[in-house]
């Protein structure tokens, strides 16, 4: 089985993989990261949505050898070391933009995504960025608000 090397939240990760193998599956199983969730497997709900070399990627949709040498951010990542949450997850805490929380994970990391290249987006901006992502409890009000306060705009 192919050996991988990688850095996951900051600190080095290695094991052993089947090609076969997806990122998602190598982050739980393998590293205990069970932040990333699998809700399809199939790539339409975005529940598994991590941070490779800086990019939002869905980990359900690729390899874990893929990720050989690469920098990879999941939901446990985003608090600091003391636990303290990002601004981006308290937004979600304060503006109760989560209910099962299931979906929560993939929403955060594909809106701190959004919020690296564009601090400011609008409100039609966060909603078609979020279209890779389903949540089926929220409506996505809340979501769109927390996004709206971590960025500074409520």
């Amino acid at each position: 089985m192919p050996s991988i090397n990688l850095t996951v939240n900051g600190k080095p990760a290695s094991g052993e993989v089947e090609g076969r193998t997806l990122l998602v599956d190598f982050l739980r199983e393998d590293l205990g990261l069970t932040g990333t969730h699998v809700g399809c497997d199939t790539s339409q709900c975005g529940a598994c949505t991590v941070h490779v070399d800086g990019l939002q990627v869905k980990s359900c949709t690729m390899f874990a050898v893929e990720a050989e040498g690469a920098d990879v951010r999941t939901i446990e990542g985003m608090a600091a070391e003391d636990g303290t949450l990002s601004v981006l997850q308290q937004a979600f805490q304060d503006e109760h933009g989560l209910q099962c929380g299931f979906c929560t994970p993939g929403m955060v990391m594909s809106l701190d995504a959004l919020l690296s290249v564009n601090p400011k987006p609008s409100e039609p901006e966060i909603r078609a960025h979020l279209e890779g992502n389903i949540c089926r409890c929220t409506g996505y009000h809340n979501i769109v608000r927390a996004a709206l306060a971590a960025s500074g705009q409520l």
